[in-house]
């Protein structure tokens, strides 16, 4: 966790800042430096504050708040530079959700390994509404990830998320020899 910072300097001390005949007082000085010492952690802050919403500069505890503003969600036991990775591929992530592309690029972002999505394709539409179209099997998709890094239920989860709602799915994993 971040913690307090001892005497971090500002570049715009106030006292330099007070016209030369107050400048003379020396309490008015010493008071001057305190209130620097107080608003010095803000004004480095916003100073910095392009790499506090960089995702490959921010700091680990800045990352969760970070995935909130490009609306996805961070598995905190991910690695750190896994997190980093997710966020930086947000947008696009959003670009292609729904997709077999988009998909496979979400969970090979989530395993870390190769992830084959295999999709039962084909649409139908009808000139009266009805509830399920005659004849045809409900859309489908099936996911085979080769990666130890990830269990079956948290595989489960990622797919139950990025894919379309009325999609079922089937989700495999198989071990990769000589990884862990």
């Amino acid at each position: 966790m971040r913690g307090t910072t001892t005497a971090l300097g500002t570049p715009y001390p106030l006292g330099l800042l007070l016209p030369a005949v107050f400048q003379e007082d020396d309490l008015l000085m010493r008071f001057t430096g305190a209130i620097d010492l107080l608003i010095a952690p803000a004004i480095s802050t916003l100073d910095c504050l392009a790499a506090y919403v960089d995702p490959a500069l921010a700091p680990p505890d800045y990352l969760g708040w970070l995935a909130t503003w490009v609306g996805i969600e961070l598995d905190e036991t991910w690695p750190v530079e896994q997190q980093r990775a997710a966020i930086t591929e947000a947008v696009a992530l959003h670009r292609g959700r729904g997709t077999v592309g988009g998909l496979r690029r979400q969970l090979e972002l989530a395993t870390g390994g190769e992830v084959e999505v295999l999709d039962s394709g084909g649409v139908s539409w009808s000139v009266v509404p009805v509830d399920e179209p005659a004849g045809q099997a409900p859309p489908s998709v099936q996911v085979i990830a080769r990666s130890n890094k990830i269990g079956l239920a948290a595989l489960e989860a990622v797919v139950d998320a990025a894919k379309p709602a009325q999609v079922v799915h089937e989700v495999r994993i198989e071990p990769v020899s000589g990884e862990r």
